[in-house]
């Protein structure tokens, strides 16, 4: 039979059941002894551990500082670095990372860098500035007068003294151009004869000596006025400075002509014939620019079309046909060949 805990022989049963009864529960327990069930979280204080009062105490948020300096590390940013990508002074970095919020601007600044370093770092900027301050917002001061209140300057404005501006050098040089203009307007007709007879006076009169001996010659036997004699003098000198003048551009024409000179008129264009002639005998698109950088033609001609064209040398060309065009130059036809590539001719003719 076999041997149960806490159990005496079957022989000596009777004596036995006393220390069963006595016996039993210590044997028993020392026989099933569980082990310790261990607890479901770790000792020490965590975010869902409670106290020995049993109340519930969670763990402090980490700051936008906080959160800042530990997205940088784990990048393996340095903050010089990051300063630099930012364009931020690393000294405002470090204010900001160290919640030093006071030593920043304010509190939009401090928000904006934050939300920069985010965006450098490529993280979610919403834990981080649900961390900072909000920004205070400013209102303007009520006006309790209305429109008729008195305007309060700022501080340090210079508002402009009225008797500077009249001693301004332009304001005095505007003020005399005006005085001489209408000094002109209302000056009298009499002194405007007198001024411009004075400027004729003073003018060189050198055909007026060749014709003297005549004036005077003829004064006696007239017996006229002094006043008839001077305007007749007047008259025959006029009369000798055209006849002079005529002179001498007739003898500078003949100078030019005898001495082989050009004249500025081309003998071509006198008898209706520009320097440069365009015939087409086929379709072609021709641009004609002259030396004065300006395009006399720029267009498609006909088949038998012809062009007369005249302007300031050197004339620039170019034929889109330059099988079906003809071109001629002062007189002179032109050979395109050497100027041509893949029926195109650009050339220029001086």
């Amino acid at each position: 039979m076999p041997r149960h805990c806490g159990w005496q022989r079957a022989s000596n049963t009777r004596s036995a059941m006393p220390r069963v009864r006595r016996n039993s529960a210590s044997s028993c327990a020392t026989a099933f002894r569980s082990r310790p069930r261990p607890l479901p979280w770790p000792r020490g204080d965590s975010m869902s551990e409670p106290g020995t009062d049993g109340v519930t105490r969670p763990t402090s948020t980490p700051s936008a500082g906080a959160l800042l300096r530990a997205a940088r590390q784990a990048q393996g940013l340095h903050i010089a670095a990051l300063a630099a990508s930012i364009k931020v002074s690393q000294r405002k970095l470090e204010l900001l990372e160290a919640d030093r919020l006071s030593e920043l601007p304010d509190a939009t600044f401090a928000r904006a860098l934050a939300q920069t370093i985010c965006r450098s770092l490529k993280i979610d900027p919403a834990p981080v500035l649900a961390a900072l301050p909000q920004a205070t917002g400013y209102r303007l001061d009520a006006v309790d007068g209305g429109i008729n209140a008195p305007f309060r300057d700022r501080p340090g404005r210079h508002e402009p003294d009225r008797r500077s501006a009249l001693v301004s050098p332009a304001v005095w040089i505007t003020a005399l151009i005006a005085a001489a203009a209408l000094l002109v307007l209302l000056m009298p007709a009499q002194w405007a004869t007198s001024i411009q007879s004075a400027i004729s006076g003073s003018q060189p009169a050198a055909p007026v000596a060749a014709a003297p001996a005549a004036v005077v010659a003829e004064a006696p036997p007239v017996a006229a006025s002094p006043i008839e004699t001077v305007v007749a003098s007047a008259e025959a000198a006029s009369a000798a400075m055209v006849e002079a003048a005529a002179s001498a551009v007739v003898a500078e024409l003949t100078a030019s002509a005898a001495g082989g000179l050009s004249v500025s008129v081309p003998a071509a264009a006198s008898a209706g014939v520009g320097p440069l002639q365009l015939k087409a005998s086929a379709e072609t698109w021709v641009e004609v620019v002259d030396g004065q950088s300006k395009v006399l033609v720029s267009r498609m001609l006909a088949s038998g079309e012809a062009l007369v064209l005249d302007g300031a040398t050197p004339f620039r060309l170019k034929i889109g046909n330059a099988a079906g065009t003809e071109v001629a130059f002062r007189g002179q036809a032109v050979n395109l060949a050497s100027s041509t590539r893949d029926n195109v001719a650009r050339l220029e003719l001086k």
